[in-house]
């Protein structure tokens, strides 16, 4: 009897987190409202990265990722080489993405910006399918991290990972 006395608490832990869902991750109403700061290089830093949020991520207007990044784009995403050419190659070549005219305001949700000294960055919600779950989605946070140089992004982390075959 102790044993089962024992049991039913860790029984019903395990069952009470899987019946609680995590919360939603969500963007905040302007996303563009986050790209600001007090601080001139801070500012500075964070416009550079809306607008490669922005014109580049959103719009693909890839031929102009040289006005954002420098030449030599240190990139840690392993699905895409370094140097501003190798990242235009993997947007333009590799997943086919095709140019937007008219960008407009950002429509990507952010959950948040951060900046510190060379640093910026931006993080956002990501649905996926559950895979427990079938027919269900979860949501996680996803970031870009930047590092600047003269206004420049000049390196680049984010989350990703090389596709199964």
């Amino acid at each position: 009897m102790k044993t089962l006395t024992k049991l039913i608490p860790v029984a019903l832990l395990a069952l009470s987190s899987s019946i609680h869902a995590q919360e939603p991750v969500v963007g905040v109403a302007n996303p563009e409202s986050l790209f600001v700061d007090e601080d001139p290089l801070l500012h500075k830093n964070k416009q550079a990265t809306l607008h490669i949020m922005r014109e580049l991520l959103q719009c693909n207007q890839w031929d102009r990722a040289r006005e954002w990044m420098t030449e030599q784009y240190i990139q840690h995403n392993p699905n895409a080489a370094s140097g501003v050419e190798g990242v235009v190659y993997y947007f333009t070549q590799v997943l086919k993405r095709e140019p937007t005219e008219n960008c407009g305001e950002l429509k990507t949700p952010v959950v948040a910006v951060m900046a510190e000294d060379d640093l910026v960055t931006v993080m956002m919600p990501r649905t996926y399918p559950h895979p427990n779950k079938e027919g269900e989605t979860y949501t996680t946070t996803w970031y870009d991290t930047f590092r600047f140089v003269d206004g420049k992004a000049d390196e680049h982390w984010d989350p990703a990972t090389i596709p199964a075959p």
